[in-house]
């Protein structure tokens, strides 16, 4: 139940690195088992962590300071992201802690490896969610309440592990292919899991922020505080909440004095508060049920999985992958681990989309590849040289119980 009269804004933070793959060949298989660029993921994260995370910390701390009770956000992690910025920039986490540590930021959970395994392997999608909950309390000493899949992929099936593993909310994309005619700007629950809170992305206003506020082509450039305000006091006042998704590796200095300006005026306003996930699914009430089949994402026009899924290439790659998941499922070979968590992630899949390829300008924006089929040629020669070396894991394993076998069985001969 809404517990005053104020409408609810909920800010989301994404943060995310992929470990990017060196130029890997195929006269590297059997030989080089080591797969990662350093150079370019070092410069990535140290670039992002200086330019964008530590600044828009700061910021977010003086707010939270100057607005203790009005301001909450939250954040989603990947541990790609705390594997790298633990190993070059260390002060970053600091810096999140610090702002866990206010009780005004919330992190949520999502699946370990920034994977698409849900769509595949419920099994192995369980145990990333398990093992970041478990990295999420090492790095900030919190348990996440709500759920965030890779790049908000959702559909029946997450609400049913969710359910299961005892979270609360669930945040996917509002897109009108998941709503039909109904709005983003209410609270859903799953149709069949009614405990599983539903919240959904603002699409239009986050796109804004994320995406166009760079853009001088765009029509409403400058985006500054009041214009942003004026668009969301437009919105229907019986839509209690509007929930940002933002990219935090867009925050800049432009986009950091925005969010000041932005926060300062709206909460100023009066009509206005911010909230975690956990707390709107605790102080509004859901408005209908949601039942999605079939499964919906974010950075996808056609909100689906096409982005990573679409063309013969993507498919051939992924089932390779996940063809060894029966094995990874109780690997104690923590290179071999290592490895399955990294080459899981959904940009290797990504960068091997076609969907954009004419244009290019969305390929080139986010892929270190010149084209989709070098990013598959690439990934596939890694990948080769990994399924390779978890077949030898199996014989060995094999060969190593059948030597117990039969030494028990020579033990059992001589009593």
């Amino acid at each position: 139940m809404i517990t005053n009269n104020k409408r609810i804004i909920c800010l989301f933070f994404y943060v995310h690195q992929p470990f990017r793959l060196k130029t890997y060949r195929f006269f590297n298989i059997g030989y080089d088992h080591y797969y990662y660029d350093d150079h370019q993921n070092r410069n990535m994260i140290k670039s992002a962590s200086h330019d964008c995370y530590m600044p828009a910390n700061e910021i977010l701390m003086t707010i939270i300071k100057r607005y203790p009770e009005d301001f909450k956000v939250s954040f989603g992690i990947s541990s790609t992201a705390l594997e790298q910025l633990n190993i070059y920039a260390s002060k970053a986490i600091d810096s999140f802690r610090e702002l866990y540590e206010t009780g005004n930021v919330e992190f949520v959970a999502e699946p370990f490896s920034s994977s698409l395994a849900m769509l595949t392997d419920q099994k192995e999608y369980r145990r990333q969610i398990k093992v970041l909950k478990q990295v999420l309390k090492q790095y900030f000493g919190g348990q996440p309440k709500a759920l965030v899949n890779t790049n908000l992929v959702y559909s029946n099936v997450a609400a049913s592990i969710a359910h299961q593993m005892g979270f609360n909310t669930v945040l996917t994309d509002g897109s009108g292919q998941a709503l039909g005619w109904k709005s983003s700007d209410y609270l859903y629950y799953s149709e069949l899991y009614p405990d599983v809170k539903l919240i959904l992305r603002k699409d239009k206003q986050s796109n804004d922020i994320t995406f166009r506020f760079s853009m001088r082509e765009w029509n409403e450039c400058p985006l500054i505080a009041d214009k942003f305000i004026s668009w969301l006091n437009t919105i229907n006042p019986k839509e209690k909440v509007i929930n940002l998704f933002i990219d935090y590796g867009t925050m800049g200095i432009y986009q950091n004095d925005f969010m000041n300006a932005f926060v300062e005026k709206i909460i100023q306003s009066g009509e206005w508060c911010f909230k975690t996930f956990s707390e709107v699914a605790k102080s509004i009430n859901s408005v209908d049920s949601l039942n999605i089949r079939e499964a919906i994402s974010l950075p996808d026009r056609d909100i689906n999985t096409s982005a990573w899924l679409g063309n013969e290439l993507q498919q051939e790659a992924f089932k390779s992958l996940y063809s060894v998941a029966h094995i990874m499922e109780d690997c104690i070979d923590n290179e071999l681990v290592s490895d399955w968590n990294k080459l899981q992630t959904c940009d290797h899949f990504y960068y091997m989309s076609t969907k954009y390829h004419n244009d290019g300008a969305v390929q080139r924006f986010y892929s270190p590849y010149s084209s989709p089929y070098e990013a598959f040629v690439n990934y596939m020669n890694v990948l080769s040289d990994f399924l390779t070396r978890v077949l030898e894991y199996e014989n060995q394993k094999a060969q190593s119980y059948k030597r117990k076998q039969k030494y028990q069985e020579i033990l059992m001969t001589t009593i």
